[in-house]
């Protein structure tokens, strides 16, 4: 018996009828097809035979169907109910396709929704659990137009954003100083027991507890002691919280650090964390929380993680997932032409923490990435090794952005920075020079940005120093007078509990360096609830920060904790989001907002006071897909017994690619959780989950278009069409 005859076997329980029963009591015609089928077969063609009478009657839905229309223009015109009518047919012509599910390890998957339905009704079997029939019974239900869209006002959405507070709150800075005193009450007995040894951060034989206490306030302020003290083990972590994680917390803990996880947090960071929780702020660190506390899912997988996307997968010689081939197994990651990432050798390839969700956990995992500050410092090769990476950028035809990240950008020591925008500026200038040689249409791409990736501002914003801020200006100001014009700093924001006033003051430092600061965030589980994100927004507009990108989370079931369906980010994009949009008629103003980084506060307040918006919308919620890029292009083509969807998503065809895409095609993704799973996990949070009711008919996407401000700058030549660095097997 094969392994589906054997899911066909298998009977559903007492809740799985029941929440069929009601389905078939609410679609009497379902029922009739399901019960006069003599087979799967026959089901099909009869459900299908009844959506589609639905389908012929609009001309756009049937084109949008058939995919003969895309795009914003044509997805605006779908009503809520076409959404039901594209997802069944849908279901229907995907039905016994089976897919790899790496959330279970490569365990083959297969949707065939109407067959279980079928199996159910006839023979109480089928397997289909009752996630999968809560899904179903909401899709009939929009079917029907029973189940609406209903948008909510500003003014909800508002109340919703005051849930949560900035942490430039008064009250939440008071918070964070009782935990920075008892963290440092810890390190002082640390340091007096010689539980860690500096020659930098001891004390004077002589000094008083008061002393002490004072001599610590003042290292406080110095981020090199944040990274030597940081927590690396479970007891202090729990000790440094005040004791207050409950037992099974700590047994996970005490887990992660047997199978290996390492432990990086550093007292800043964790004084961001509540143990004396109040009443205007319950719940309101969970974002952050569930950045530093690890989960058992992550513990279980630790070992068997792969990477999600599949072009940081690189052999010597040989092409990555999206065709390019690199100068280096490490060092520089692709998936773009215009773009590509540039990972130093040195302690840049580190944070100043680990995040529970970090996209290179497998780089953990095989020891490739870790916390050992020391042994991360640059070799004297590394000098050589950059001009060598330096040609390759060069000599690219269509690479014209840089992004320095690791790890993270900032952890590299100035020197190391120094070092590397003095190859970036001369490389470039050398590009730059032999475009002269080219004809016109036979130009390459030039240099004209240059990011840094780091969580820097947020994790440590003591990093940002008067030297940093020196270097990063000077590097602008000579960089600039070789046609370089866009200079950005991308962070990492995941609550606005971490606009500090520390992170204030590091974010200043940044634009008053004429360095524009924009926000990617991933959109977790806890960082997903109704207005967190717009309020996050809001209290990075307010510090000068522009939003990016809000991700899905990536990863398999190592992620599954905070792993947020996608259909709650097209809702939050639709629902939420859209109170920031921004007029059109603005679009050459924020285009210009990089022009002048240093009044980027004064800009972004100046516009939103002007259109009474509570924040800038400059942001898209994409997921990053394996050879493929950002996209939140997608239709949800199938569906797990467990109820998990099953996504097919197609490019962003707002902006260049490799040309791979046209051979990978579209790109099925299968959902760690169901939304069933998810809105439980919500209302653990205290949420109230009829909040989200619309949440289960949001099953198509369209990729939002980028803002202007992100555009790149025009050259005064056309360019080459010809792509170098590529081999499309």
């Amino acid at each position: 018996m094969s392994h589906i005859q054997q899911l066909d076997k298998i009977a559903i329980n007492v809740k799985s009828h029941r929440l069929l029963k009601k389905l078939l009591k609410e679609n009497p015609k379902l029922g009739e097809i399901m019960s006069n089928s003599r087979n799967e077969t026959e089901a099909l063609i009869g459900v299908k035979n009844w959506v589609f009478e639905d389908l012929k009657t609009k001309p756009e839905l049937f084109k949008y169907y058939h995919n003969t229309t895309n795009g914003h223009t044509n997805f605006s015109k779908l009503e809520w109910q076409d959404y039901a009518v594209i997802r069944i047919l849908d279901y229907v012509d995907n039905a016994g396709r089976e897919f790899p599910d790496l959330n279970l390890r490569g365990e083959i998957a297969v949707s065939n929704p109407i067959k279980m339905i079928w199996l159910a009704v006839n023979f109480g079997t089928g397997g289909a659990k009752p996630f999968f029939f809560k899904d179903m019974l909401e899709l009939f239900r929009q079917y029907r137009g029973e189940q609406q869209q209903e948008m909510p006002s500003q003014q909800t959405i508002e109340e919703w954003m005051q849930r949560f507070l900035s942490g430039l709150d008064p009250r939440i800075i008071k918070l964070r100083e009782e935990n920075r005193d008892r963290i440092i009450n810890i390190i002082i007995k640390q340091i007096e027991n010689e539980e860690v040894k500096s020659k930098t951060f001891s004390f004077k034989e002589s000094l008083s507890q008061e002393q002490k206490y004072l001599q610590m306030l003042e290292w406080w302020e110095d981020y090199r002691f944040h990274l030597k003290f940081a927590i690396r083990n479970p007891d202090l972590l729990n000790q440094m919280l005040g004791n207050s994680l409950d037992p099974d917390t700590m047994k996970i803990l005490y887990e992660a650090k047997n199978v290996g996880i390492p432990f990086f947090i550093n007292p800043y960071y964790l004084s961001l964390l509540h143990v004396r929780v109040p009443y205007f702020a319950i719940g309101a660190d969970l974002a952050i929380r569930d950045y530093i506390i690890y989960r058992q899912q992550l513990v279980d997988e630790f070992g068997h993680i792969v990477a999600w996307e599949k072009e940081d997968i690189i052999k010597p010689g040989e092409p990555n997932a999206a065709g390019w081939l690199l100068p280096s197994q490490h060092n520089v990651h692709r998936r773009y032409p215009e773009v590509a990432i540039l990972i130093p050798d040195t302690v840049g390839r580190a944070c100043a923490g680990l995040c529970t969700s970090c996209q290179r956990m497998f780089d953990f995992q095989n020891g490739h990435l870790n916390f050992d500050l020391y042994k991360l410092r640059p070799k004297q090769t590394w000098d050589e090794k950059l001009q060598g990476l330096m040609e390759y950028f060069e000599k690219d035809a269509q690479l014209r952005d840089i992004l320095i990240t690791g790890g993270d950008a900032l952890m590299s020591s100035d020197q190391s920075l120094l070092k590397i925008f003095d190859a970036i500026y001369e490389m470039a200038k050398r590009k730059k020079a032999a475009n002269k040689k080219r004809k016109n249409g036979k130009k390459y791409a030039e240099i004209v940005r240059v990011r840094l990736g780091t969580r820097l501002p947020v994790y440590l914003p003591q990093r940002i120093t008067p030297e940093l801020t020196k270097i990063l200006g000077e590097f602008k100001v000579r960089a600039s007078e070789i046609g370089i014009k866009q200079f950005v700093i991308q962070t990492h924001f995941e609550s606005p509990l971490e606009v500090t006033p520390e992170a204030q003051q590091g974010i200043k430092k940044l634009l008053s360096a004429g360095w524009t600061v924009t926000n990617q965030l991933v959109f977790t589980t806890a960082a997903s609830r109704r207005g967190h994100t717009a309020k996050l927004r809001q209290a990075l507009n307010d510090v000068g920060v522009l939003n990016y990108y809000t991700f899905t989370v990536k990863g398999y079931m190592e992620n599954n904790f905070n792993f947020v369906v996608n259909a709650r980010s097209l809702q939050e994009q639709i629902e939420e989001k859209v109170i920031g949009k921004i007029p059109g008629k603005h679009h050459d103003t924020i285009r210009n907002f990089p022009l002048e980084a240093e009044k980027m506060v004064e800009n972004i307040n100046q516009l939103r006071q002007k259109e009474n918006l509570p924040f800038l919308t400059t942001d898209r919620n994409v997921l990053n897909l394996p050879g493929v890029g950002k996209s939140m292009t997608f239709r949800v083509i199938g569906i797990t017994r467990y109820g998990r969807r099953i996504l097919e998503f197609d490019h962003d065809q707002t902006r260049k690619h490799s040309p791979i895409i046209n051979k990978l095609g579209k790109i099925v993704i299968i959902e760690s959780k169901s939304i069933s799973e998810y809105l439980d996990q919500l209302e653990e949070m205290g949420e109230d989950t009829e909040e989200y009711k619309s949440l289960y008919g949001y099953s198509i996407g369209e990729t939002e278009i980028r803002a202007p401000v992100y555009e790149y700058t025009d050259y005064n030549f056309k360019l080459t069409e010809e792509m170098t660095n590529l081999e499309v097997l």
